[in-house]
Parts: C-alpha cells; structure tokens; sequence
C-alpha cells in the first residue's frame, strides 16, 4: 500500500517523486517554458495526482459501470452545424512545421 501524502516546507511530499526533468520533459513536449519555481511546484503536484491515480488502482471496482461524468449530464452537445472556418494559410501560420498544406506530426512508429 502506497504511504500517505505528507507536507514538508509547504510542498506535497510523495513516494513516488516526479523529478525535475521528468516535468522538463513535459513541458517541452506541451512547449511550456517554466521557470525555476514551477519546475519545482509541478514536480510535487504532479506526483501527488501519480499517487492519488495509484490509489484508485487499488481499489475493487468490480461491478462499477464506468462514467463519462460525476452526475448526470444530457444534450451536452451542440448540433453538428456546418460554419465557415479560417482559411488554411492562417490555421498553419504559426505552425512549428508543414507539410502538404497540413501540420506535419511526428511518426508514431519513429522511436
């Protein structure tokens, strides 16, 4: 079983620690540019959600339908209408990378 979250000098401690290049990691990866301090904040809150998602993995959900929302929710969504959109040039003007008039994207497959 996972030891409970504690608190040291204001920051969540966790036993399963998110180190800092592991947020650098995914700041690149989502282009954030951080600075010091919240390279240090999100490797404590980002590990207490890896903790607290452990925890829900132990528990028995045998039986339990899965939910798309915590309580009830009807025509959430909007008809599916026909509108103009931005012309392609200014969709993919700030895109890092194109490629036949469309985002170029990493292969899955490229390792």
């Amino acid at each position: 079983m996972t030891p409970p979250l504690g608190r040291a000098k204001g920051r969540l401690q966790s036993p399963h620690m998110i180190d800092r290049e592991q947020v650098l990691h995914v700041a690149r990866l989502a282009r954030l540019e951080l600075t010091e301090d919240e390279v240090s904040r999100m490797s404590g809150e980002l590990s207490a959600v890896a903790d607290y998602i452990e925890k829900i993995g132990e528990l028995d959900l045998d039986g339990v339908p899965p939910t798309t929302h915590v309580v009830e929710v009807s025509n959430a969504l909007r008809p599916d209408v026909v509108a103009p959109s931005l012309p392609r040039e200014v969709a993919l003007a700030n895109a890092p990378s194109v490629a036949d008039d469309g985002f170029r994207v990493p292969s899955p497959q490229a390792g």
